[in-house]
């Protein structure tokens, strides 16, 4: 009710039938019309999902300006805003340690 109040004879927003969608497919998992404990932990935790390896994907595709794969110093520092708000990164801490990888 906070984000949607259905008024009587009103129709439901197209992402509110989404999440709908996106709860009976996905998330109920046992079609009980709720989620239990193992549903929200599959749901925040997927076990088929590396979230770490989906960050550093992503920091590597917003900064690899030319494309090889590989982050030079400039590369990351013209980016330094993407990295200093990533988990990869602790949201920047790791950027402030030593790295003679970089």
């Amino acid at each position: 009710a906070d984000m949607f109040a259905n008024e009587e004879g009103g129709p439901e927003p197209d992402w509110v039938t989404t999440e709908r969608e996106q709860f009976s497919d996905f998330r109920d998992l046992n079609k009980d019309g709720k989620m239990d404990k193992d549903e929200i932990q599959h749901w925040i935790l997927p076990q088929d999902y590396d979230h770490a390896l989906a960050e550093a994907r992503h920091l590597v595709y917003e900064s690899d300006v030319d494309k090889d794969q590989k982050l030079t110093k400039e590369e990351v520092l013209d980016n330094w805003n993407m990295f200093v708000g990533s988990q990869a990164t602790n949201y920047g801490e790791d950027l402030t340690r030593n790295h003679d990888e970089l």
